[in-house]
């Protein structure tokens, strides 16, 4: 009797295919066997690319002679310590009753270059085989997966990609670091009195450090610069309320070289001289001059990617985006949640079309139970698919993070902190089910001889999917703040703001004055009570964070806060949503990079810093993030058939070439020193 072969990525996950096909499973060594089904796993890799020496023993000792060292044919191996393992399933795959291979690793790029090493390195043929493609461990989706298998044949381009990513990073890696090492580590170990210095640098991995490093020298020379802005307090109607100065058209410092931007002067005498003018005999009463009423609306946030997600927590938990994906997985493998590993922050069409069981599910959890019963009474899920949480052209391999509603007896076993994540996750869910936040807005512009003051007020009219978004880990003000940040929104405590949107002062206010204001006419005077100037300076762009980090690097080296535009720029990334996060360990963990535990905050380290002027004046572009992100998009071309992979290693070849015979041929170390010296002012001392 033919039998099929289903093949995971891990033992856990290997069971649960086990658990949904039903069948009679018995265990073996390194797999479990049925009648009709074998299930077998590979725990992660088991097959690497293989070091230089495996093509020519000459390759062993790092020599400017044997670089670029550039293979016609790549060579694999079987990695220790996980060679019985590769035997078992080696033989599984070979076994002449195996009739059809069902491919279940990990779907996406990573998951299908693990089992195309297996098949290659156990040379299997003459056998059916499908790739399962699935968004959730659950049981329908297994199921469902395995119902609609393709060929494995149609993921090819995807593997190509896979292979060449790959290839990528060895060639990169092998002969940029033997080509620095052998021309650069002396500098090093000569300034630092080390006993040796290894230069180790990658094409994600070296453009990480430099966007850190110049973050770093950005805050060192910034120069603060002073401003000073006039305040007005004046009575409307009864309350103090905060007006702003502005040098608007047809005022007398309109455009004026003293102004530092419209709405300050560079230096204090001027403000002051300003303050006189208007204080001066006779005292004129300030004149409304203008009131626009407007509502703006905020709209649920679209739903979490990894990136996303690894940016919240890192913000809300302190925990570094290493750990979330841990989180994530493990919320992933207990059928909570869905893929983690995931670029979109949208729904399938056909996802949407069920998404009704996932709500229904989350009326088993305590935290959000009325807002799951309140969105399945009203419907409001029906008309999803029609808005911009559904978009299946923003779907490469798989649809945002949400929770399956599924899974719940295994909250128990949660830490407390992957409970939170898990309620943050379901909360993004369901705010997509509610409308959005409206808030009502009042501008006032003041005239007081001839000068423009503004104030601006806020109310909240309706918080929409904001209730949902509050979440029961923070106390009531934490609620109100991070509800406002997750939509992008102002905070919503009732405190005064430096500046409004329009210029002026901004207060949010309660809806009763809020009536007040909307009675002010025109032409009305109010009275003026006081006259200051309010000193700032400017200030120094922020370290990265954790999180920061990770969204700078989704966007192709760019911190963009608004997710709008975040959405609108993703696809040309550095590294993937599945790497990035082992990246920034990396560079921790070789000391390039600290990171400070708690507060997640990146700085590089001396050596770090080093490390960066080495390849600033080697191989420069390894630090520019547009380079990075053309070689990022350049394999997502490879993914969907636009180009050959061919083309692509053509280019690498030349690239990875070009620059370590540019680099043999230089010498430029002893200028390294200044720089060395110039960097090392600004560490503590050992």
């Amino acid at each position: 009797m033919k039998k099929n072969l289903f093949i995971a990525e891990k033992p856990s996950v290997a069971r649960e295919f086990a658990k949904a096909l039903k069948y009679r499973m018995n265990n073996r060594d390194g797999y479990l066997e049925s009648e009709e089904a074998l299930v077998t796993w590979c725990v992660g890799h088991l097959v690497t690319m293989s070091y230089p020496e495996a093509y020519d023993e000459k390759y062993r000792r790092w020599s400017l002679d044997t670089i670029p060292f550039i293979p016609e044919e790549f060579k694999y191996e079987v990695i220790d310590g996980v060679k019985k393992q590769f035997q078992i399933v080696s033989g599984l795959l070979n076994r002449e009753d195996v009739d059809t291979i069902y491919v279940c690793t990990d779907s996406g790029r990573e998951g299908e270059y693990i089992y195309r090493l297996v098949e290659q390195q156990a040379h299997v043929t003459g056998k059916t085989r499908k790739r399962v493609w699935i968004d959730s461990q659950t049981e329908e989706e297994i199921l469902r997966g395995i119902r609609e298998a393709k060929d494995l044949s149609a993921y090819d381009n995807l593997s190509s990609a896979a292979y060449l990513r790959a290839k990528e990073d060895y060639l990169m890696g092998i002969n940029f670091s033997r080509v620095l090492t052998l021309k650069y580590s002396y500098p090093i170990k000569s300034y630092l009195k080390a006993d040796k210095a290894v230069i180790s640098v990658g094409r994600v991995m070296t453009c990480v450090l430099g966007m850190v490093v110049n973050r770093e020298r950005e805050i060192r020379e910034f120069v603060k610069t002073p401003f000073y802005r006039v305040l007005a307090d004046m009575n409307v109607r009864g309350r103090k309320c905060g007006f702003e100065w502005k040098a608007v058209e047809g005022t007398r410092y309109f455009a004026s070289p003293l102004l530092y931007k419209e709405n300050g002067f560079q230096k204090k005498e001027t403000a002051q001289e300003l303050i006189d003018y208007l204080s001066e005999e006779p005292v004129a009463e300030p004149v409304l001059q203008s009131i626009e009423k407007k509502k703006e609306t905020k709209n649920p946030p679209l739903l979490y990617n990894l990136a996303e997600l690894q940016n919240d927590c890192s913000r809300l938990f302190k925990i570094s985006p290493d750990e979330t994906l841990r989180i994530a997985q493990e919320l992933y493998e207990k059928k909570l949640t869905t893929y983690p590993r995931t670029d979109a922050r949208v729904l399938s069409s056909a996802v949407a079309k069920e998404i009704y069981r996932n709500i229904g599910g989350l009326k088993q959890y305590p935290p959000v139970r009325e807002f799951a019963e309140e969105i399945l009474t009203k419907g409001s899920f029906k008309n999803i698919a029609k808005s911009r949480y559904v978009n299946d052209k923003q779907i490469t391999d798989h649809y945002a993070i949400i929770p399956t509603g599924q899974g719940l007896s295994a909250l128990g076993s949660l830490n407390a902190t992957s409970a939170k994540v898990y309620e943050c996750i379901v909360r993004r869910f369901l705010c997509i089910f509610y409308p959005a936040a409206v808030y009502q807005k009042i501008s006032l512009k003041a005239d007081i001889k001839g000068e423009a003051f503004f104030s601006n007020f806020k109310v909240l009219a309706d918080g929409g999917y904001l209730k949902v978004a509050q979440y029961s880990f923070t106390g009531a003000k934490g609620n109100a703040q991070d509800a406002g940040k997750t939509a992008g929104a102002e905070d919503m405590a009732d405190e005064k703001k430096e500046s409004g949107a329009e210029g002026g002062q901004e207060e949010a206010c309660d809806e009763s004055f809020m009536e007040v204001l909307k009675g002010l006419k025109k032409g009305e005077k109010l009275a003026l009570q006081e006259l200051t100037i309010k000193e700032g300076e400017t200030t120094p762009p922020k370290r990265y964070n954790s999180g920061t980090m990770i969204l700078t690097m989704e966007n192709a080296g760019q911190f963009i806060e608004d997710e709008e535009l975040r959405a609108q720029i993703k696809g040309s990334g550095i590294g993937t949503s599945a790497t990035r996060a082992e990246i920034l360990k990396k560079l921790v963990h070789i000391r390039y990079l600290n990171l400070n535990k708690k507060t997640q905050i990146i700085t590089p380290t001396l050596l770090g810093e080093m490390i960066y002027e080495v390849v600033s004046a080697s191989i420069r572009p390894l630090l520019d993030p547009r380079l990075t992100a053309s070689w990022e998009k350049g394999l997502n071309l490879v993914a969907d058939g636009s180009i050959s992979s061919e083309e692509y290693m053509t280019k690498l070849d030349d690239f990875v070439t070009r620059r370590t015979n540019i680099v043999k041929q230089m010498n430029n170390q002893s200028v390294l020193n200044d720089r060395f010296r110039y960097a090392s002012q600004f560490y503590k001392k050992s």
